[in-house]
């Protein structure tokens, strides 16, 4: 009798964990995690994604995906409601900006080395090692001018000024790792 007294609290404890340890049970099915994965192929074309490669992409419209799946568990409901466009773009801002803050050897994806040849501001021909100098330079600008992550993405989105600002920051990078100054010409034409 006392061992059945001493083993009830255990079979307790036991079928306590059981109850406790409900697995989280996915509410959208394949078909609609697949059209949802399609729809996310429009955004594609965004600043940060369009650099990224597809098996990248892939893994970020999964993350978008489970996002909404896990803040709109029902499906049918989600796509019919008003600003659903809204609501996606919204997630994929927040998917990036958690990819920024995760390592900020990101931005490379926001501002590609091709780009940033072509516009002159670095030198080509720049090894891996060199490019990561240069984006965690540019990343420790980036936070030292904005308090926060999200109020730098946010500025990019709503202020032109702001590109000028980066601009400067790009070229005081470039000229600080690589003794690359970019100077500006204005061209005046003349009939």
């Amino acid at each position: 009798m006392k061992k059945l007294l001493l083993c009830l609290p255990l079979v307790a404890l036991v079928m306590m964990g059981f109850v406790g340890c409900k697995t989280h049970k996915r509410e959208w099915n394949h078909q609609q995690r697949k059209e949802m994965r399609e729809a996310l192929k429009a955004y594609r074309q965004m600043v940060y994604l369009n650099d990224l490669t597809d098996a990248e992409y892939l893994i970020f419209t999964d993350e978008v995906a489970n996002g909404l799946e896990a803040a709109y568990p029902v499906y049918a409901t989600f796509i019919e409601m008003p600003g659903v466009d809204d609501t996606v773009k919204v997630v994929i801002v927040e998917t990036i900006v958690d990819y920024l803050n995760a390592d900020r050897h990101n931005m490379r994806h926001l501002f590609p080395n091709h780009d940033l040849v072509a516009e002159g501001v670095l030198p080509s021909g720049l090894n891996l090692k060199q490019q990561r100098e240069f984006y965690t330079c540019l990343a420790g600008k980036v936070n030292g001018a904005f308090l926060t992550l999200n109020d730098f993405i946010v500025a990019l989105e709503a202020d032109t000024t702001v590109t000028s600002q980066i601009q400067q920051m790009d070229a005081d990078c470039a000229d600080e790792l690589f003794d690359w100054v970019i100077t500006e010409v204005d061209i005046i034409e003349t009939n």
